[in-house]
């Protein structure tokens, strides 16, 4: 019988019957033998399935409530060559955990490595967590938003040691917004972060003011 609850299924229904390392270097790849429960009932099949491992990140809407303007920013992306018009992309701050970090102490380090931007964690609001590409990759996404005085950020930031090079914008959010509707912004976690910015930019500057 179809099950009609949303959402009933959880890992109690999938068996994992062998994971298999592929790859194991700065990101990993295996592949599961994985069969789960099926809608109308039973069993599937035994399903080979080879899964990106490369860890959890944190991406941060830094927004100046006061001002209205967003920070951004600008580096290059080779995952972005094969189909972007300029592999240079625009993005809102983000990075990967270290040992023992909690988000908000990723959003924090990666604030300042990127754009010289001091933040606490009274200034961080928690957005949501998302799965970026869950038929291949296991990542999971922590979106926060942090309160800035956008007035002295500018600047070229990033780690020499691991190839970054940063070039910081300030934007008014209405300006942000219409870059992405011209399709200039065009990475997943930046566009999710300008919508929900957009629909709640109102609510951050009650609480920011």
């Amino acid at each position: 019988m179809l099950k009609k609850k949303l959402l009933d299924f959880s890992k109690k229904d999938v068996s994992v019957h062998k994971k298999v390392s592929k790859y194991d270097g700065f990101f990993s790849l295996d592949e599961y033998q994985v069969s789960h429960q099926l809608f109308n009932g039973g069993t599937s099949e035994v399903l080979s399935r080879e899964i990106f491992e490369r860890g959890d990140a944190v991406v941060l809407i830094p927004y100046d409530p006061i001002l209205d303007k967003v920070v951004l920013i600008e580096q290059f992306r080779a995952g972005a060559l094969r189909t972007a018009r300029t592999p240079w992309l625009l993005e809102f701050i983000a990075g990967m955990f270290s040992t023992d970090e909690s988000p908000i102490d990723v959003a924090i380090r990666e604030a300042k490595e990127e754009a010289n931007i001091e933040l606490n964690p009274e200034q961080i609001t928690r957005v949501m967590s998302y799965l970026s590409s869950p038929g291949g990759m296991s990542e999971e996404i922590h979106l926060f938003a942090g309160q800035v005085d956008s007035r002295h950020i500018s600047g070229v930031y990033g780690l020499p040691e691991e190839g970054e090079d940063i070039l910081v914008h300030v934007l008014t959010r209405v300006d942000a917004f219409a870059l992405l509707e011209q399709g200039k912004i065009n990475n997943a976690a930046t566009v999710i972060g300008l919508q929900w910015l957009q629909l709640n930019y109102q609510q951050l500057q009650q609480r920011w003011y």
